[in-house]
């Protein structure tokens, strides 16, 4: 069961060390991690704090997703123009 009250998306990196997480629902949270639970599990605090700090700011919080999803990816590469 996932327990996020957001979703996640987790991108692998070049570096098989670092993955790199944000939530499409949670604007502007970001982190890294050096597996993928490990980014699960930073994740899960990190969007409570994230959501403190909204409030903090008087700032509208996102609802909670009723059905979070996890997507692992390689990262997205901006491609030269």
């Amino acid at each position: 069961m996932i327990t996020l009250p957001y979703s996640l998306i987790i991108e692998a990196t070049d570096d098989p060390d670092f993955f790199g997480f944000y939530s499409p629902d949670l604007e502007g949270f970001t982190g890294i991690g050096h597996s993928i639970e490990d980014c699960v599990y930073k994740a899960r605090s990190g969007m409570a704090d994230h959501v403190e700090v909204i409030r903090q700011q008087g700032l509208p919080v996102p609802p909670s997703n009723p059905n979070p999803t996890i997507v692992i990816q390689n990262e997205r590469k901006l491609q030269p123009v």
